[in-house]
């Protein structure tokens, strides 16, 4: 059985992880934000997977036990907050909508001396107000709990691009469209469709991050055309893939090999 760390104080801090690093389980009686200023974060706990972009932060409440892992060369801010101060009101994990002002905000504090200056309290004071306005985004994968579902759900994991019905993927697990459709609703709080969208976007994001092209990146997660892959990406993130990670659609970004083996908690 793995070990799981238990820190009392979540950091404050910012540090880099190189692409598949990995930060083992671990929780804080502090709350946090998580935010890459660079590359994809992935963060999971035992109810799924939470992952955030450049535009995205994820909150992880006190308590939770969780892991990270870095996609792409990783820029990691951590901030800490007291398990009394809740700015979100929020008791699971979340991704937030990181505006520009947050963004400055999180690097500010998270680069400046941690010290009990005039100066640092208004910072924070001012972080806490923006997070407070940050909008949820809908970028967590839940993890099923259903047998059938887990046997569906890892058909799909190995390849996103899978482009079978409901009805036929239930052929192959053993269960019917009618009882799958329900799970997915009743254990994941969504459709198949819906289910499969995240996953693919989630896919995209981790591959984009590690250099594919957007047009690879496209097939790979099962869109019929790049151009099809841009508009999802778009209403789901607010801009386009080139624009996220700063290539045109047919450019690879050079990639650091890592042994990605596990950090110390953070």
């Amino acid at each position: 059985m793995t070990e799981i760390r238990h820190q009392p104080l979540a950091p404050t801090h910012a540090r880099q992880l190189a692409p598949g690093a990995v930060i083992d389980a671990h929780r804080h009686d502090d709350h946090q934000i998580v935010y890459a200023a660079r590359g994809v974060l992935a963060v999971t706990t035992g109810a799924g997977t939470w992952i955030a972009p450049a535009t995205r932060a994820i909150w992880v409440p006190a308590g939770t036990v969780h892991a990270h892992q870095a996609h792409g060369e990783l820029e990691l801010h951590l901030v800490g907050l007291p398990a009394t101060d809740n700015p979100l009101g929020l008791r699971e994990p979340a991704v937030l909508s990181v505006a520009p002002l947050l963004r400055e905000l999180i690097l500010a504090y998270t680069r400046t001396p941690h010290d009990d200056s005039p100066e640092r309290g208004r910072l924070r004071a001012v972080l806490l107000d923006q997070l407070r306005a940050s909008p949820q985004q809908p970028l967590h994968l839940p993890a099923p709990a259903d047998p059938r579902l887990r046997a569906l759900c890892a058909i799909m994991h190995a390849d996103p691009a899978d482009n079978r019905t409901l009805a036929a993927l239930g052929r192959q697990v053993g269960a019917s469209e009618r009882t799958l459709s329900r799970l997915f609703r009743s254990d994941l709080g969504m459709t198949f469709p819906q289910w499969r969208t995240q996953l693919r976007l989630h896919r995209a994001l981790i591959l984009l991050a590690d250099g594919v092209p957007v047009t690879a990146v496209a097939h790979l997660c099962g869109w019929a055309s790049a151009s099809a892959f841009i508009d999802v990406f778009r209403r789901a993130f607010g801009h386009t893939p080139g624009t996220a990670f700063g290539r045109a659609p047919g450019t690879r970004q050079p990639q650091t090999r890592t042994s990605g083996r596990p950090s110390r908690a953070s």
